[in-house]
């Protein structure tokens, strides 16, 4: 007798997993399995915990800022005292507690980072996809891409906030007006290798729908690299955002860590009083570090070879 024929594609594990072979998880289970597999992956990495973990404090911190501590005074009574006692980060040169400041600037940082990033990964994930789904457009999507990211960014943000006045609107649109262009150089990149897969080509002859191709096929195949992006945008709008800040372009009624640092330097007290630059600068530091090495622990995690076998 001989043995009967199979196909490789039924019996191998490597054809069929959809992780492996960037198939889009259409089924729920498959897609709750893969999600639960990038999930055990991750908290095998203590790293990628313990930033998520600070991430999810600065987060808190955020939310309950009226319940941790009051918003910080005009001035005060005790000036340029250094950290102890009843302030545990010192006061500034007004004789406002430092600690308040760092408290109630985490909320501008956090909502500049969360709401910039979010234009920035919407409108560049939209122009990435639709540039790879269509040929024609792509050309000139890389071009555009290209042309901006050649630009001088600092200057021209620092130009732009200037014209358009200080304001905690116009930082989070300058910041994501030029941001989205790395997440469109990212995103594209996996998009015009999800375009090329078999079952993108099977839908284009099921509908002409371009839209609902995209939607349904295109879009979730690149959703794990626009969650990265989403973290590391973040991080840079912060980044941003402070430098913004620190010279004078940041909102003057909303406390930051970037107004902060710029009002230590305006008072002349940068260099005397290290508490002032310190505890921003740390607050920053742990946000842009965090976020940086959970997008490192994610990508790693959802490498299916990582995964429980």
């Amino acid at each position: 007798m001989t043995a009967p024929l199979t196909d490789p594609a039924l019996t191998d594990p490597a054809l069929t997993d959809p992780a492996l072979t960037g198939a889009p998880l259409d089924e729920p289970g498959r897609g709750r399995r893969a999600g639960s597999a990038t999930w055990r992956a991750f908290r095998r990495q203590p790293l990628g915990v313990f930033s998520l973990a600070v991430l999810a404090l600065i987060v808190l911190v955020s939310v309950f800022a009226p319940v941790l501590s009051e918003p910080p005074a005009s001035y005060g009574p005790d000036v340029l005292r250094p950290p102890g006692g009843a302030h545990p980060f010192g006061t500034d040169a007004l004789g406002r507690d430092v600690l308040a400041e760092v408290v109630w600037g985490t909320r501008q940082s956090v909502l500049v980072a969360v709401a910039a990033s979010a234009i920035a990964i919407a409108f560049g994930t939209l122009v990435a996809v639709v540039g790879a789904y269509f040929r024609r457009v792509d050309a000139v999507v890389g071009v555009l891409v290209d042309l901006t990211l050649s630009l001088p960014v600092l200057p021209l943000m620092i130009l732009v906030a200037a014209l358009a006045g200080p304001s905690t609107t116009t930082i989070i649109l300058v910041v994501a007006a030029f941001s989205w262009p790395e997440v469109t150089r990212l995103v594209r990149s996996q998009a015009l290798a999800v375009v090329g897969l078999p079952y993108v080509d099977a839908a284009r002859l099921m509908t002409r729908n371009a839209a609902w191709i995209i939607g349904r096929h295109v879009v979730p195949a690149v959703t794990p690299v626009v969650v990265v992006s989403v973290v590391v945008t973040a991080s840079r709008a912060v980044l941003s955002a402070a430098g913004l800040a620190f010279l004078g372009l940041g909102d003057p009624t909303t406390w930051s860590w970037g107004r902060i640092l710029y009002e230590a330097q305006q008072s002349g007290a940068m260099v005397s009083a290290w508490w002032l630059t310190l505890f921003p600068s740390l607050a920053i530091l742990a946000l842009v570090l965090s976020a940086t090495l959970v997008s490192i622990a994610y990508n790693d995690a959802r490498n299916p070879r990582n995964h429980d076998r």
